[in-house]
């Protein structure tokens, strides 16, 4: 493959993928549902089907996909003339669990060239229904103690025959599991079976074993910790809110080549004990490790048939793994005995230790964020989490140890208790990265170093935050999926990374917990049970739809339109003549001020605001999914209320009225077009002058902020934008940076080396929220932005946006159709711009300078351009 240096950062890869060895095209890159590679135990019997063409290619025009099973024909499209290459759906008999199948596609190019097969790709479905398990509900016999947090080890030992075929183990758990099959691990995944709405759905995950079972006796370890399911969760302390002790559910099924099946499961036959090294293990207070205790103390489980009324699917996305390691930058004993390792970099996962230890001494191993002025570690912020891990030794000796259900948010870790001759080494602490196994698919880049920090803070907030679900933060006694946070993140989120499957999960989980009245709880799963704040249950309307726009999926909208509906049903319950005049909200969270207090952004407003908005979307929806009568219903609907809204806050001339003027009051009333196109050239002075009372600052919250600069830029003040954007005091984005920020924080001024530390009590320095400044970086700034009418980048638009302060930037992003990108350099007093359009799709180029916008096909390419006066 050829590849052309263009400028610094920026490469363009010419050549052709997917061919092949006979110079013939074929497809590459088959997926199936949100994106899986030949997944096994899959979720959907009902899959679509997704391929790549190669990059000689400009346009499918006809396509072909074979399905097989077990050598038999199940289904032919036969050639379909279409140019869909994403999301086909399957056409055949109805699919069951457990079948496997293969599957290869060809196409018909615009030249009427047809390919080769592509290479075949596997698909493999797991359990889908509560009728496929045979297995019972196991746990031990003894009740752990009340507000503990123990793991529970649970055994069977069996004999399997010889010529063992294949075997796979299907399991889940109320609350988290470890397996382990003949001594190895089972699978590399962490905290499964991860976070769901417990009650209504339980995860399960699907192992291929075959090769670590062996014929005659074999042993089945599980250990079980209490998790999101029984331990603690909540700032209150709350401990057993789905259930009070773990359980296991497993069915190991093993063919033999003499076509015989043998079913190994959780029943009357296992033996259970509390009693092993692990003494307790929480996510928020960490985890206690003696090795002077084996597992002892076996006895028979309790069993239950009654497997319950939660659904047992298949995990429908990636759980939690290891995804990378960090080595320590730097050792400092700021306290005799006490020895603080820095990793460099904020991050969420758990420290590995490879340590020297004395028999019967403990090492206490301690994390934190960010270091108090003499060196030691701060800790205030996690609140009455405790965020501590603890080995106890059996021998003196070298150990490695890592922990097993807790996780940490932390740059730092303090290793204390260690034998008084120690010297620490860098390669003692190994700093162990875990959230969801996710594909990294957005790059962004730039000449300016403060704002590549910035897109590396984002990147970080958005792995420390994704475990599981998205959390609001990682390292306090609080990690819960705030919708609010999640809403203005999500469509960042999904640049970085292909979250497609992870959104749809999640919203699963609120769809279970959305209250009867249409309210959606502050935080998905409900662990808290408060709910109604305009901005966060809005979630249930914004997310599905911007997932939809990036993924062209439709199913995503069609899955959650009830619930969208319940939402507004709720709006209107509370609305007189349109206008929402009370309710309770969190309203602009955290809006900064400065020194004095310019007065909030009424909640009456932002629920209004909202409400128009959200059903905005459900009509759009709606027109989409060809609801026809729907549409017109919630566009009427919304029509009532931005009229309401517009007569009730805002004057003739534009300005904010029966409200204080607050930037965040104008910018909804601009983005979410509640007032008439004549009236916003007025209100975006009014905005304007009040950011320039601000001296050139945001004054913005969790809901604001995610619109300021990219409405600046929509009403013509592109300037001004990015002097927002590059501010470096506070508050801004480049002022936490220039305060040692690896990471998105929770405040603009979390720490100051001025002032210190903010207010403990809410104090993160790992919350993605404000990382929504991303979206406009990628979608104005490098200019790759989709085009909601095309959606999946079907058809995209390149519109860059020239900054002074930066010399170039470049973007780019593995489409469903293929990697796409836009590059733009100031040169000799011109614009160079580089583009890529991937195989089948289109891209309208929006130049800069002024020049007539142009339509074009897959390929690349290279303009050079006078720069605009």
């Amino acid at each position: 493959m050829k590849k052309i240096k263009i400028f610094t950062g920026i490469l363009l890869v010419s050549g052709l993928v997917g061919l092949c060895g006979c110079g013939m095209q074929r497809p590459y890159l088959l997926t199936v549902g949100e994106g899986f590679v030949e997944p096994v135990g899959f979720h959907d019997a009902t899959p679509t089907f997704s391929w790549k063409l190669p990059e000689d290619v400009k346009k499918q025009t006809a396509y072909q996909i074979e399905v097989t099973k077990a050598g038999s024909a199940l289904w032919d499209s036969g050639w379909v003339e279409s140019d869909q290459s994403a999301g086909v759906h399957y056409g055949g008999e109805p699919l069951a669990s457990r079948d496997r199948l293969k599957w290869r596609v060809r196409f018909r190019d615009e030249k009427g060239r047809t390919s080769n097969w592509s290479k075949p790709a596997y698909l493999e479905l797991g359990l889908l229904s509560a009728k496929d398990w045979k297995a019972k509900w196991i746990q031990p016999g003894q009740k752990s103690e009340p507000n503990q947090e123990p793991i529970a080890y649970l055994r069977r030992q069996f004999e399997a025959k010889q010529n063992i075929e294949t075997a796979r183990l299907y399991v889940t758990a109320r609350g988290m599991f470890e397996l382990r099959l003949n001594g190895n691990r089972v699978g590399n995944d962490h905290f499964a079976n991860g976070w769901t709405s417990y009650h209504n759905r339980l995860d399960t995950l699907t192992y291929d074993v075959t090769c670590q079972l062996q014929a005659g006796n074999n042993t089945l370890l599980a250990m079980l910790g209490k998790g999101w399911y029984a331990g603690r969760l909540g700032w209150n302390n709350q401990t057993g809110i789905y259930g009070n002790d773990p359980e296991l559910l497993l069915q190991l099924e093993i063919a033999y080549a003499d076509g015989s099946v043998e079913t190994i499961m959780s029943d009357e036959n296992w033996q259970a004990t509390w009693q092993g090294p692990i003494l307790s293990s929480g996510i928020y207070n960490g985890e206690s490790y003696d090795a002077r205790k084996p597992i002892s103390g076996w006895k028979p489980v309790t069993a239950n048939a009654d497997l319950g009324d939660a659904r047992l699917t298949p995990k429908p996305f990636t759980p939690v793994r290891e995804t990378e390691t960090l080595t320590v930058k730097e050792i400092t004993e700021p306290e005799p005995g006490r020895f603080v390792f820095d990793l460099g970099q904020n991050m969420v996962g758990w420290a590995r230790v490879k340590i020297p230890v004395k028999r019967n001494e403990t090492v206490t191993i301690r994390f934190a964020e960010m270091l108090n002025k003499d060196g030691t570690l701060y800790t205030a912020n996690y609140r009455s989490a405790k965020s501590t891990d603890t080995y106890t030794a059996a021998a003196t000796s070298i150990i490695e140890w890592e922990p097993h259900f807790t996780f940490h948010g932390f740059r730092y870790v303090e290793l204390s208790g260690l034998p008084a001759n120690a010297r620490p080494q860098k390669d003692w602490v190994t700093g162990v990265v875990l959230h969801s196994d996710l594909r990294k698919i957005g790059k962004f880049e730039s000449s300016h170093v403060k704002l590549n920090q910035l897109q590396s803070n984002i990147v970080w907030g958005q792995r420390g935050n994704f475990v599981d679900i998205p959390t609001d933060c990682p390292q306090r006694d609080e990690r819960m999926g705030w919708t609010g946070d999640a809403q203005v993140f999500c469509s960042t989120s999904m640049f970085n990374y292909d979250c497609h499957a992870f959104w749809k999960s999640w919203l699963g989980s609120m769809r279970d917990d959305q209250l009867p009245d249409g309210r959606i709880p502050h935080v998905i799963p409900e662990a808290v049970k408060w709910a109604g704040s305009p901005g966060w249950m809005d979630a249930a309307a914004i997310i599905p739809w911007e997932v939809y726009v990036r993924t062209g999926d439709m199913e995503v909208l069609t899955e959650n339109f009830e619930m969208m509906e319940k939402l507004v049903g709720w709006y209107r319950s509370q609305s007189t003549d349109g206008l929402i005049r009370q309710i309770k909200a969190f309203g602009d969270w955290l809006q900064p001020y400065s020194g004095k207090r310019e007065g909030d952004t009424p909640v009456a407003l932002i629920g209004t605001a909202y409400y128009a908005h959200s059903v905005r979307l459900l009509a759009t929806c709606a027109g989409v999914l060809k609801r026809d009568e729907d549409a017109k219903r919630y566009t009427a609907e919304a029509d009532l209320v931005k009229q309401a809204f517009a007569k009730h806050y805002f004057d003739s001339d534009g300005k904010l009225r029966n409200a204080p003027q607050t930037q965040t009051g104008y910018l909804l009333a601009i983005a979410f077009d509640l007032i008439p196109p004549e009236m916003q050239k007025n209100s975006a002075a009014h905005l304007v002058r009040l950011v320039h009372d601000a001296d050139n600052h945001l004054r913005t919250g969790f809901l604001g902020t995610p619109y300021i600069v990219g409405i600046l830029d929509r009403m013509g003040y592109a300037d001004l934008a990015f002097e927002v954007l590059f501010k470096e005091s506070y508050p801004s984005w480049f002022y936490s940076i220039n305060q040692g920020a690896t990471t998105m924080w929770e405040r603009w001024n979390s720490y100051s080396h001025e002032d210190g530390f903010g207010d403990a009590g809410m104090n993160s320095f790992n919350h993605y929220a404000y990382g929504a400044i991303g979206r406009w970086m990628y979608e104005r700034i490098a200019g790759l932005a989709p085009d909601p009418a095309n959606p999946g980048y079907k058809h995209f638009f390149i519109r860059p946006l020239i900054a002074r302060q930066l010399d170039w930037t470049y973007a780019e992003l593995e489409t469903p159709y293929g990697k796409a990108s836009s590059g733009w350099r100031k040169k000799n007093g011109k614009i160079e711009m580089y583009i890529v359009v991937p195989p089948n799709t289109t891209a309208t180029i929006e130049f800069p300078n002024g020049r007539k916008s142009e339509m074009v096909t897959a390929g690349t390419y290279h303009y050079r351009l006078e720069q605009k006066k």
